[in-house]
């Protein structure tokens, strides 16, 4: 076997010029830059973030359920979207960060699913979310849990509700616990690719 297709670097000896030189050498003694940077490198961490907005969709104002706000004048705000498209938007999103368990999806109060024991079927919800479809699109409030499978142990908790008080934002989510700053603008992006969301600094 020849010395050019042996796959092993050669010493300049061997090669020659001075450009063969220094390409020998850092071979064979790497430079300690690339070790120095992952010793300095630490990831950063974002602890219990709220996420709030709304979506630009029309609006309209509805008489309060309860009696005593009803007399009050204590009215609701009624937006005109769709609960399970943006239940699988956000869904997606959380799938995109390494979100991988669905724990809990409650609609109006009524708990659908519930399984914190699983770890990687935030995909399989996702994909089979038809079979809470008549349940979520019949609903006004609708609430998942979902949880990041990492050492961190962040839950993530959605809350999306086409009616609500005027103080309140129709889109809420918590993120509670510690999340990798990369993982949390992962989900950002998405949200921004897919929505036009930007995050308030």
């Amino acid at each position: 076997m020849s010395a050019k297709d042996s796959g092993f670097t050669q010493p300049p000896w061997v090669m020659g010029s001075p450009k063969e030189v220094m390409d020998w050498i850092e071979a064979s003694h790497p430079s300690e830059k690339d070790h120095i940077k992952k010793e300095n490198y630490k990831e950063e961490f974002l602890t219990n973030i709220h996420i709030k907005f709304d979506f630009d969709v029309k609006r309209s104002e509805i008489e309060h359920s309860n009696f005593l706000l009803k007399i009050m004048g204590r009215k609701l705000i009624l937006e005109d979207f769709e609960l399970l498209p943006t239940a699988e938007l956000i869904l997606r999103g959380l799938a995109k960060a390494k979100f991988k368990n669905t724990a809990k999806i409650v609609v109006d109060g009524k708990t659908l699913y519930e399984h914190p024991e699983k770890k990687t079927d935030l995909r399989k919800t996702i994909n089979n979310i038809s079979e809470y479809s008549k349940e979520i699109s019949e609903g006004n409030k609708l609430e998942i849990k979902a949880l990041l499978d990492n050492i961190e142990g962040c839950a993530a908790i959605i809350k999306i509700k086409k009616i609500h008080s005027k103080k309140e934002h129709s889109i809420e989510i918590l993120m509670k616990g510690r999340i990798r700053k990369s993982v949390y603008h992962t989900f950002l992006n998405y949200l921004d690719e897919k929505i036009g969301f930007k995050a308030e600094s």
